[in-house]
């Protein structure tokens, strides 16, 4: 697939999915273990969501 997750959007998917990972930890909440969509999405550096609208958070590449 693509890659279309880009710095910026993978520290925030990174600082979320851990975020509601430790707060199922410490809290005993099922639904913060959903915290692992994220992080897969950020080290995949693909997100499913953005495909059908065709929305990219990569950097572009200008040079040529």
């Amino acid at each position: 697939m693509k890659k279309n997750v880009g710095t910026i959007d993978k520290a925030v998917r990174i600082i979320v999915g851990l975020g509601l990972i430790g707060y199922a930890l410490y809290s005993g909440v099922w639904w913060g273990y959903l915290g692992i969509i994220p992080l897969l999405t950020a080290f995949m550096g693909t997100c499913p969501a953005y495909i059908p609208f065709g929305i990219s958070t990569c950097e572009v590449d200008t040079k040529k």
